[in-house]
């Protein structure tokens, strides 16, 4: 891997860590219940980030499979979330 690809991975892995670190600031501070379920697909968004970059670093596929799964995972609890806060059940 050259010098410069590493360098801009490192530096994406740097960026996304922030993001994840205002998402959980926004998690915890979020006055409303919707604030608190788009910080937590935030940051499922990118810790997925985090791990696609990752798997690029070392250079394994393990590494997509389960970013993969994180963000079916991701899916599927925010569309529950969001239908709880809508309706406040989730199974009909």
């Amino acid at each position: 891997m050259s010098l410069w690809l590493s360098g801009t991975l490192f530096f994406a892995l740097g960026c996304f860590l922030a993001a994840m670190t205002l998402a959980i600031w926004r998690l915890f501070r979020g006055p409303t219940a919707q604030d608190r379920v788009m910080a937590l697909d935030y940051f499922y968004v990118n810790g997925m980030l985090m791990i696609l970059a990752s798997g690029i670093v070392y250079a394994s596929d393990a590494y997509f499979e389960s970013a993969l799964l994180i963000s079916m995972f991701g899916f599927v609890s925010s569309s529950a979330l969001a239908k709880f806060l809508l309706r406040g059940e989730v199974i009909e």
